[in-house]
């Protein structure tokens, strides 16, 4: 097994050890952030197959152990959601390269990966932004809908109204290949309306 491969098998492992589970479209059981990792590489392979071995590190790491650092953590409130965001990030980046030297990665290929999963320089530096696109479009594919089901229409086009600046434009144009439930593409379409018009102001 190589260092790359032993790395991704370090993240699955500590991502089974998720309490949560959620059944599958097949009906098996499995971890939450187990699956959401296995998605993640799932969208590399479809909308950036070329990414090197650290942005497919960082988007099979994105979530890692989530769940330790729970929201409930948290004040309820604004400042309180940033809080929770910017520690998840510390959690990820940390966990992540510690995996990476146990498995032979030196400290350059260390930062880099470090620096993606801090979401540092999105939009100027190309392997950050990649992995943003990933979760974006994740989002969008397998969270979207059920995420929606407990905001009414309104905020659930708030909502993509701020996921898709975070999108590249290549990321956009690719959200056609999603196959996304038409309910979904409603909300898409009006955010893109929304943002167009807060861009005439």
């Amino acid at each position: 097994m190589s260092n790359f491969e032993s790395v991704l098998a370090a993240i699955d492992a500590a991502n089974a050890k998720d309490p949560r589970s959620v059944e599958t479209e097949n009906g098996v059981s499995i971890a939450v952030e187990l699956l959401y990792g296995q998605r993640m590489s799932d969208m590399a392979a479809r909308f950036c197959p070329e990414a090197d071995e650290l942005v497919q590190i960082a988007a099979r790491g994105q979530h890692i152990e989530r769940w330790v650092i729970p929201r409930d953590d948290f004040p309820r409130d604004r400042p309180g959601y940033f809080r929770w965001r910017n520690s998840l990030k510390r959690h990820h980046a940390a966990r992540v390269t510690e995996i990476m030297a146990e498995h032979g990665y030196g400290e350059e290929d260390q930062a880099v990966v470090s620096s993606i999963l801090s979401k540092k320089n999105l939009k100027t530096d190309l392997k950050s932004q990649a992995v943003e696109d990933l979760a974006c479009l994740v989002f969008l594919k397998f969270y979207a809908v059920d995420f929606a089901k407990d905001y009414d229409a309104e905020k659930v086009v708030n909502i993509i109204a701020k996921t898709l600046p975070k999108m590249s434009e290549a990321s956009h144009a690719f959200v056609a290949e999603l196959d996304l439930a038409s309910g979904l593409l409603e909300a898409i379409g009006a955010a893109k309306a929304k943002l167009a018009e807060a861009a005439k102001d």
